[in-house]
């Protein structure tokens, strides 16, 4: 079976940094895209960095310069490294991969197959 198994996140001081897993079950992530959103308590879903499979990751203005889409080929897990945290990066965070018809996940709406549980990262000011 495919899925998709997260892990990371928790509670950090802003300034701070904390690392998201994503680990694809069942393919590998070298042979899809992937994406990570968020979702904020009442705020709409935002589509924080995607990486296609044979291009170099995208991110939204809100985490640029601070994340980075990281991958492990000998772990078949991808990344996401968040930096200089601010208390608005405070969200549950979706990874999400394989291309396929869009999916309805919270509020989030994305082209993926699979997605991630969700995990939390709260960040305090």
């Amino acid at each position: 079976e495919e899925q998709v198994l997260e892990s990371g996140g928790g509670s950090v001081q802003a300034g701070g940094s904390l690392r998201l897993a994503c680990t694809p079950s069942g393919f590998t992530f070298d042979d899809t895209d992937m994406a990570w959103y968020r979702q904020a308590p009442g705020d709409s879903c935002e589509l924080v960095s995607t990486r296609h499979r044979d291009g170099e990751p995208w991110y939204a203005d809100s985490v640029l310069g601070r994340f980075r889409f990281a991958r492990d080929g000998a772990t078949n897990t991808v990344y996401l490294e968040m930096n200089s945290l601010k208390s608005e990066d405070t969200a549950v965070y979706y990874c999400a991969a394989k291309n396929g018809p869009p999916r309805r996940v919270g509020t989030c709406i994305g082209a993926f197959q699979h997605w991630g549980q969700g995990t939390q990262v709260t960040v305090s000011s």
